[in-house]
């Protein structure tokens, strides 16, 4: 099966072998095992050995590289509009030279490839929807356009839409998916961790503002001056991390939070091991895989109540929905720190929870899509 890959993610190439962001490629690495070729059509940026990057398992790959543009001011427009055409035949070309077309989404890419797909009705197809389904939720005209082609069963057919969360009124080509990090045989018995003590949180996210790293840092600030004795570690890099450095500086913060840069799978796991919470105020999101990672190795989560992240903590039952109001959330989270025996549920609750996604069953999950 020659399999289609329609993606915005920036690959890199080097003696011939193929590099890019490695929670994607380890996903995609489960769907190499059961196709005979990879076709990747997708943006290329210069080699750089980076922690979160990692490599294409799949031998037989043929790239496809293509500009990437967007839509972020009037000159940018203007260069999308001479590129799109060109975007648009190499992935007309590569769908139909393809058995299986698999959209990644949301992106302006994708967006392409959603309008594209139209003309292969015949085709085997399937689509990663990888940010908030929630129709309620206010997102880009981009977005809900992309949403609204691929839930259109007249112009989107024989496709399968994977999208975090079961929401009411989906048509019938949507099918709640899930995403996974470790393995079955990971899940060692749970190890209790106590609140009465030195408690530590971990961030693990991109450092932008729809994450709100600032907010978390604040939380733990509050705490700190309240007495509690915390400290926040903070995994991964962004355009906030300047503007993050200098808030920890003014308020001689250093000794209670860091900002550990991007790191290896391993030394998060680590971290998620050491800590208590797993703290993501974030404005958006789709499947956020460091809740489901930090409940895994038993942190209670405190994340906002986007997309799916209601059900993921059971709506406040495997940890906190935060309210973004700092008073309110720094009480919610001080009534976890004062009763052990509460911490202890929403621990035990999400790590089972968390531990029926793993990555056996997500390959078991990938095998039956591509079953003909």
């Amino acid at each position: 099966m020659r399999f289609l890959i329609i993606t915005h993610v920036p690959h890199c190439i080097e003696l011939n072998l193929y590099f890019a962001y490695a929670p994607y490629v380890r996903e995609m690495n489960v769907w190499g095992k059961y196709v005979d070729e990879f076709i990747i059509v997708a943006p290329v940026k210069d080699f750089s050995n980076a922690k979160i990057e990692c490599q294409y398992e799949q031998p037989n790959i043929t790239f496809l590289p293509i500009s990437t543009f967007d839509l972020l001011s009037v000159q940018n427009g203007f260069k999308a509009f001479l590129k799109t055409p060109t975007i648009i035949w190499q992935i007309f070309k590569a769908m139909k030279r393809s058995d299986h077309i698999h959209l990644r989404c949301p992106g302006n890419i994708g967006l392409i490839g959603c309008f594209v797909q139209i003309l292969f009705p015949q085709k085997t197809k399937t689509a990663k929807y990888a940010g908030n389904w929630d129709p309620k939720s206010k997102q880009a005209r981009s977005y809900r356009l992309q949403k609204w082609i691929l839930s259109n069963t007249f112009l989107t057919r024989n496709m399968q839409v994977l999208v975090y969360g079961k929401w009411e009124g989906s048509s019938k080509n949507i099918k709640p998916f899930f995403t996974a990090t470790y393995d079955e045989a990971d899940a060692i018995p749970l190890v209790t961790k106590e609140v009465n003590c030195s408690i530590d949180f971990v961030f693990v996210g991109t450092l932008v503002k729809g994450k709100n790293p600032l907010y978390a840092i604040q939380l733990v600030e509050r705490l700190i001056q309240k007495g509690y004795p915390v400290q926040l570690s903070l995994y991964g890099e962004g355009s906030e991390r300047i503007i993050l450095e200098n808030y920890i500086s003014d308020k001689k913060l250093e000794k209670q939070i860091i900002l550990e840069g991007n790191q290896s799978k391993e030394t998060l796991k680590e971290a998620y091991k050491q800590s208590r919470f797993v703290l993501l105020p974030s404005d958006s999101e789709g499947w956020p895989k460091a809740i489901a990672e930090g409940m895994f190795w038993g942190c209670v989560p405190l994340a906002t109540s986007v997309s799916c992240v209601p059900f993921m903590l059971d709506f406040g039952n495997r940890g906190a929905l935060l309210d973004m109001n700092l008073e309110k959330d720094v009480m919610h989270i001080e009534a976890i720190l004062n009763n052990q025996p509460l911490f202890d549920m929403m621990q035990k609750k999400g790590c089972d929870w968390s531990r029926k996604y793993t990555l056996d069953i997500f390959e078991e999950e990938i095998k039956k899509l591509l079953q003909p």
